[in-house]
């Protein structure tokens, strides 16, 4: 383990090149797999492709699904997941003070009438926010008051609701989980970035899941908005107007995604970001645990198709270690950034 004060390595900055060592720490990085390995992981994928679910059951999965997670819920509550203090150090866009550098370069990409406003420099570091005050709006969830910005009023139209039931509408800085279980990536955020202009959506579509997040001791309406949503069921609308968050975060979730509905979802998700904001994932790689998942041009296609342009795209081979029971697990992840273009290039 690190030591104490040690900042923690990004993924992929951990090699072996002794063997001998492989004990000393927890974790490898960037393993390459020997051709017999490639060979085993292969015939297994073929192995597990031919013994397929039935139909029924098929349907069943896909249709109850969201039963099935309020099961495993209930039964674990918020004890099966750890939380993702990695965050911060793969994703360094959601660490406390890197909010204002994304503003920055939103203001120089963009019109200045797109972002809002901020301190001038002589005024003291920070963004220029509403007051801390937290009324309920009519929708019974609390809210700042402070005045809408003019594009996501606009915006407001196709949702059915006004702007002032707009939960987190004065928010300089917005952040949309999607699949966020009971909470293990939005409270690492909340309790770490402390920034007054910073608003978190997260949604599932378990219901218990939301409803574990929704009473849990760190959640702030006042910072955090979850609700229940199904990112695969295009009648349903998101509480956010296109245009209007910084970043989107996938971990673990577009896998879970029937292929043949993955694009749709990710194309609905990149119209809610503003220009040059972000949507990162982090998902398993191809033959991880000896399944068929992601390859890194299968992900781009998906993000290119959706109007994204790449800014990483890349593959984490890591050796994964047991040290008291002295056993060697490899494992495959793929970790991806795309960002919406700026105006300028957008059109």
């Amino acid at each position: 383990p690190a030591a104490v004060g040690e900042k923690r390595q990004q993924f992929g900055s951990r090699f072996l090149s002794d063997p001998a060592c492989v004990f000393r720490h927890n974790a490898w990085d960037n393993v390459e797999w020997s051709e017999e390995q490639a060979a085993a992981a292969e015939r297994k994928v073929r192995e597990n492709s031919t013994q397929r679910v039935c139909p029924e059951k098929q349907v069943d999965y896909e249709i109850n699904a969201h039963k099935y997670w309020n099961d495993f819920y209930k039964i674990h509550e918020n004890g099966f997941f750890k939380d993702r203090h990695w965050l911060f150090t793969e994703f360094p866009e959601l660490a406390p003070g890197q909010n204002q550098n994304h503003l920055e370069n939103l203001l120089s990409e963009n019109e200045r009438s797109e972002v809002p406003e901020r301190r001038r420099s002589e005024d003291g570091p920070g963004i220029k926010t509403a007051q801390r005050k937290c009324p309920s709006d009519s929708l019974g969830h609390e809210a700042p008051t402070a005045p809408v910005e003019e594009n996501v009023t606009q915006r407001l139209s196709h949702l059915g609701i006004c702007a002032d039931e707009f939960p987190g509408s004065s928010a300089t800085c917005r952040i949309l989980e999607v699949g966020c279980g009971v909470g293990n990536t939005v409270f690492p955020i909340l309790q770490t970035n402390n920034d007054p202009g910073l608003f978190v959506y997260c949604c599932d579509f378990s219901s218990t899941a939301i409803e574990l997040v929704q009473t849990h001791s760190a959640y702030d309406p006042c910072r955090c908005f979850a609700f229940v949503h199904d990112l695969c069921d295009e009648d349903q609308t998101y509480p956010v107007p296109t245009d209007s968050l910084d970043i989107i975060i996938l971990i673990f979730v577009l896998s879970a995604v029937v292929p043949d509905k993955m694009q749709k979802a990710i194309s609905r998700l990149s119209r809610l970001l503003k220009p040059g904001g972000l949507m990162l994932l982090r998902d398993y790689g191809r033959h991880d645990m000896a399944q068929l998942r992601f390859k890194k041009d299968e992900l781009d296609t998906l993000f290119t198709t959706a109007g994204l342009e790449k800014v990483q795209n890349l593959v984490d081979r890591r050796l994964q270690v047991n040290r008291g029971k002295q056993l060697t697990m490899y494992r495959v992840w793929i970790q991806c950034k795309y960002r919406k273009p700026p105006l300028s290039r957008a059109g």
